[in-house]
């Protein structure tokens, strides 16, 4: 299960990359989280109705996650309109090494292990995206800015989520992070009703398949499943990723960008040896 998780969320950069063909990021974000959260919703209601309990839904949680997603999905999308969904997937599970990085400002502890994955994502980065010394292509840049808000987003699940129903937590998130979007493409964008439907495909994939379908099947395999197996295996989104960049898209990389992408993928899973922050998952709903 958790292995198909990360193939849906690898393959999602291709389909997010294809509907960029048909329609601007902040629409194509709003429609498919709009369905992701729709999606869970059956699941909600069949989890309330055997808890001998109610619980309220975690809508303050809910709505920080909701505007952090919605910052690292829509700059993840932009940069997906200038590069390939290889390179994204890659550059996108950097997250893994950065969300330690961000929780020392919390006084989290860390062992070595991410700072030798940093060191390891810093050289696979430069050897995959660099201009020269002293510059990054745009869409591989505004992907490594998400990543940054991707982290974020797992340190604050990880210290605000207490008890709530993961389920509910998520529906909210794509909820809010649905709204903003929407509100931002009727401000910055147009909205033209053949272009959804020219993008139909890929907003189902990356709605009910990646956002919605992905997350129940890592939530419920996370219930039989150690924590560690859970980073790797999920870590090969990365690879899925490229696989379906070259096999839909016809993306191919260079031998460089072949190294630095090994080289990242080295960094990442270095990145997850020794402690972690309390509660650190991988994250859902970056592909």
């Amino acid at each position: 299960m958790l292995l198909l998780a990360a193939a849906i969320w690898g393959f999602a950069f291709v389909a997010q990359r294809m509907g960029m063909e048909h329609m601007g990021p902040l629409y194509f974000n709003g429609i498919r989280f709009a369905l992701g959260a729709a999606v869970l919703l059956p699941f909600i209601a069949v989890g309330r109705r055997r808890r001998t309990t109610g619980t309220p839904a975690p809508w303050r949680a809910g709505l920080v996650a909701g505007i952090l997603i919605c910052a690292g999905s829509t700059l993840q999308q932009y940069g997906l309109v200038y590069t390939t969904a290889g390179k994204a997937g890659f550059i996108t599970g950097l997250y893994v090494v950065l969300t330690p990085m961000l929780g020392l400002f919390w006084g989290q502890r860390t062992g070595r292990g991410p700072w030798f994955g940093a060191v390891l994502a810093a050289v696979g980065l430069y050897l995959l995206s660099a201009k020269g010394l002293t510059g990054i292509a745009l869409g591989d840049g505004l992907v490594l800015l998400s990543a940054f808000f991707w982290a974020g987003h797992v340190q604050w699940v990880g210290r605000a989520v207490g008890g709530a129903d993961p389920l509910e937590l998520a529906a909210v998130q794509f909820g809010v992070c649905s709204l903003l979007s929407l509100v931002g493409g009727l401000l910055f964008e147009t909205l033209d009703p053949a272009a959804v439907r020219a993008a139909a495909v890929p907003i189902l994939y990356a709605g009910v398949m990646s956002v919605g379908g992905a997350y129940t099947l890592q939530v419920v395999a996370q219930r039989h499943a150690r924590p560690a197996p859970t980073a790797i295996i999920l870590s090969l989104e990365a690879v899925f990723a490229a696989l379906g960049g070259w096999i839909v898209l016809h993306e191919v990389l260079p031998v460089r960008g072949l190294v630095g992408c090994g080289i990242m993928l080295a960094g990442v899973l270095v990145a997850q040896l020794g402690p972690k922050p309390a509660d650190v998952r991988p994250d859902p709903g970056q592909g």
